[in-house]
């Protein structure tokens, strides 16, 4: 498995010129090829091959006056630039094919200068090296001073530098790592995500919401009203700018920090972890959406999902139009549409129930039942092809008969 390690990284004023124009480079060798390829559409010739491509806008390049600049950066930073480009253009192919499941992904688009976040990235073919006293040594930019955390599991692959849009750099180091089958456990768990509480378990355990985004609301604003005070184009905006985008940052990572903190408790204490499969791009369209995006599902569960793969542990996705809160856990009854202020309900068998448990209990059930077989095998019926007469799609069309040359046909 891969994984990636961050590290908060502290260039000298020097080194931030030098990353700068990396990051200027990179962007540009990443629209030169972005606009060779739609004139090549547009003038209805082949399509640009990857090999083409690099001589073109790289090799090619670097001999003309207007391009000439491109020699002072590593050429490992451009080559990496064509190849997020050559990746984005395989994403949208295999989106539009259908070979590519999830969202229909768009077609690459040109990078801007303007963009706060800029990243490049380095490959074991640059030769980047972390030295014995900490620093990370990278061509034609220099030592850089790296906050380290922790150490890494084994020699990195890659590394790339991003400068996110509150001004702070980071080293992010792409680690091949072993998976750690962590003890066996006699527990699993089944969890109903939602807004009252962020997460219910299967055992009744209530994890309440932590709501990062709207305990900072308050300040944000004053943030952004304070930014909409600044004139347009002037340093102090710019400088607004900044401060809004490192509030946001605290918030992101606090968020991050928590998340990570949960879903790790909860994959070592239970060797089964099932969460419904919530839409949350729907979600994120609705009234509640502030809610939603505030919540971080999609985060929480990608974390489950890794963490127990890399751990050792089972972890489902029960189908989203499951009706796991309004099925009773006790007898299998299904209810009709509950308003979200029901949280506490009775079943016709008497049980009582507790709306968010109840709904943690039944995605435990659901979870369990997907993945009783570890063959692989089918568990419920295949598709019947249904009879002759069964297959209409008008009451009088299993009585109407047409000849065909002198051969009555149902």
């Amino acid at each position: 498995m891969q994984l990636r390690f961050n590290f908060r990284v502290y260039p000298t004023p020097g080194q931030r010129i030098e990353l700068a124009r990396a990051f200027g480079c990179a962007r540009v060798v990443f629209n030169d090829g972005l606009r060779l390829r739609q004139e090549a559409r547009e003038q209805g010739l082949p399509y640009v091959s990857d090999a083409e491509l690099s001589k073109r806008v790289i090799t090619q390049a670097k001999l003309r006056p207007e391009r000439a600049w491109l020699g002072e950066v590593s050429s490992v930073v451009l080559q990496q630039a064509l190849a997020d480009l050559n990746t984005a253009y395989r994403n949208f192919f295999a989106s539009v094919s259908g070979k590519r499941k999830g969202r229909k992904v768009a077609p690459p688009r040109f990078r801007s200068r303007k963009d706060n976040r800029q990243a490049i990235r380095f490959t074991r073919n640059s030769r980047f090296k972390i030295l014995d006293n900490g620093r990370l040594r990278l061509p034609k930019i220099g030592d850089l001073t790296v906050r380290w955390s922790r150490s890494l599991p084994s020699d990195p692959s890659s590394v790339a530098i991003i400068k996110d849009t509150a001004g702070r750099y980071f080293a992010s180091f792409v680690v091949r790592v072993t998976d750690e089958a962590s003890p066996q456990v006699d527990s699993e768990v089944g969890i109903d995500l939602g807004l009252t509480h962020f997460a219910v378990l299967s055992d009744g355990t209530k994890v309440a919401t932590p709501k990062f985004l709207r305990r900072a609301a308050r300040k944000l604003k004053r943030l952004q009203q304070a930014l909409s005070r600044k004139q347009k184009g002037s340093a102090n905006r710019r400088k607004a700018v900044v401060k809004v985008a490192r509030a946001h940052a605290r918030v992101a990572d606090t968020r991050r920090d928590w998340q990570h903190k949960l879903s790790t408790r909860i994959v070592r204490d239970n060797q089964a972890i099932y969460v419904e499969d919530l839409c949350v791009v729907g979600l994120g369209r609705t009234r509640l959406a502030k809610s939603v995006h505030d919540a971080g599902w999609a985060s929480f569960t990608g974390m489950l999902e890794y963490k127990a793969a890399r751990y050792g542990r089972t972890f489902g996705r029960v189908d989203r139009f499951f009706p796991s809160t309004r099925m009773c856990s006790q007898c299998g009854r299904i209810n009709e549409k509950m308003a979200l202020n029901v949280r506490v309900w009775d079943c016709s068998c008497g049980a009582a129930h507790d709306r968010d448990v109840n709904a943690a209990i039944n995605v435990l059930a659901a979870g369990q039942a997907d993945n009783s077989n570890d063959r692989g095998a089918q568990v419920r019926p295949g598709p019947v092809p249904a009879p002759r007469g069964e297959a209409v799609t008008h009451p009088d069309a299993a009585r109407s008969t047409r000849s065909v040359e002198g051969i009555s046909v149902l």
